[in-house]
């Protein structure tokens, strides 16, 4: 008679566990393709005014040089999306770098040609547009993202 004792024991919010669950990559760097063009055309159209740019804010756009520049990159994994500007072929040097650290000049020379006033900044720096466009686009890349692992994750 000891041999048949059954015990069961049942915990509940556990249900469907046992079951398998899969994980779509392609869906997930789909999505992070959409979430990285929804960041980079923030930041081009951040850079898109015509006209000179004023120190502290954003660059303007003189040739499109820097705003045809801003690119997205999904990784290997396809887990991280990186929007940034790239040196392009146009460019002698990395341009927006020299437009976000901004340019001293050089210690004993005049400003000449018109100078503009006493300031020690050759190019003062100007505002960062790639933070303030991903800050601006924050709210729809985080629904975007929620909505592509919701259909990434199957509970089968």
């Amino acid at each position: 008679m000891a041999g048949n004792a059954d015990i069961a024991l049942h915990i509940s919010g556990f249900e469907g566990f046992d079951r398998s669950i899969d994980f779509d990559k392609r869906e997930v760097r789909k999505g992070m393709r959409k979430a990285g063009r929804i960041v980079e055309r923030r930041a081009k159209a951040l850079v898109a005014i015509r006209g000179r740019s004023a120190p502290g804010g954003y660059p303007a756009r003189r040739t499109g040089r820097l705003q045809r520049s801003i690119k997205t990159k999904v990784s290997r994994s396809g887990f991280m999306v990186k929007v940034m500007p790239q040196k392009v072929a146009g460019m002698r040097d990395f341009y927006s770098a020299f437009l976000y650290y901004g340019v001293r000049r050089k210690s004993g020379v005049r400003g000449g040609r018109g100078s503009r006033g006493t300031s020690s900044w050759r190019i003062e720096p100007r505002g960062n547009y790639m933070v303030d466009a991903k800050d601006d686009s924050t709210r729809e890349v985080r629904m975007l993202l929620v909505d592509v692992y919701r259909r990434a994750l199957t509970i089968r």
